[in-house]
């Protein structure tokens, strides 16, 4: 990873983590009562475990474990194979999604300095391997609850728009741009919701398949790429 990055100021350089910490513990003393509504449904609807946890690359591409509600139950096949993510993606699931509201115990990851508030959306690994060194410099920064990705058409715009809107986020982290994003994060989740995936998919498309489909890597490429994944993952992708 090229990691060019120098904090933009005072804002970047000595308060942005402190705000994030003030942020994350005001939203649990505030909102405990909604996670624990959340979470009372998800077992009800979804079933257990009630959280969702996956492996996501964090600032400096160390690998953090990334808490969510879930919001696909356990269905499987004759053979024991789950079902596709769009049968097991429910109304309900569709609802955290849309609003933003399964992505609230990354409010713990805040808190335990993985994440910020606002930031680069934490991609998969395997999202990762397939980035340019320069749409890596992404990583140089600690990952946000949104960004002006997700402002910008959020899953509904091209990969390459979306990490392009990354790295012009990191050339210039200010308060009051951050104050923006937030604003115009709680609107698009809450007053106007958009998309929750491209197309309206229950999964947007990984980075690999997406470029292996515009023909900009080739198989091969793919399918090593895709290993070094599993290695950074311990043997799982």
């Amino acid at each position: 990873m090229l990691n060019t990055h120098r904090p933009y100021g005072p804002y970047e350089r000595y308060s942005k983590r402190p705000l994030d910490i003030a942020c994350a513990v005001g939203g649990v003393v505030c909102f405990w009562w909604l996670f624990a509504i959340i979470a009372l449904l998800v077992r009800i609807k979804l079933g257990s475990p009630v959280l969702f946890t996956q492996q996501r690359p964090g600032k400096d591409e160390k690998i953090f474990k990334l808490y969510k509600f879930r919001t696909m139950t356990d269905e499987k096949d004759k053979n024991g194979q789950l079902l596709p993510d769009d049968i097991r993606l429910t109304k309900f699931g569709k609802f955290l999604r849309a609003t933003s509201l399964d992505e609230l115990p990354e409010i713990f990851n805040i808190l335990k300095g993985e994440m910020s508030v606002v930031g680069p959306r934490p991609q998969l690994v395997r999202d990762m391997v397939f980035m340019s060194a320069k749409h890596r410099e992404r990583h140089a920064v600690r990952p946000g609850l949104t960004g002006l990705a997700q402002i910008n058409g959020r899953n509904d715009i091209d990969w390459q728009d979306k990490l392009d809107w990354d790295l012009k986020y990191i050339a210039q982290i200010t308060f009051w741009g951050d104050v923006k994003i937030i604003a115009k994060t709680f609107v698009k989740s809450f007053i106007k919701p958009e998309g929750i995936t491209e197309q309206n998919a229950a999964t947007a498309t990984d980075y690999g398949d997406y470029l292996l489909q515009q023909g900009k890597v080739t198989q091969e490429e793919y399918q090593q790429k895709q290993q070094v994944a599993r290695i950074l993952l311990g043997g799982h992708v």
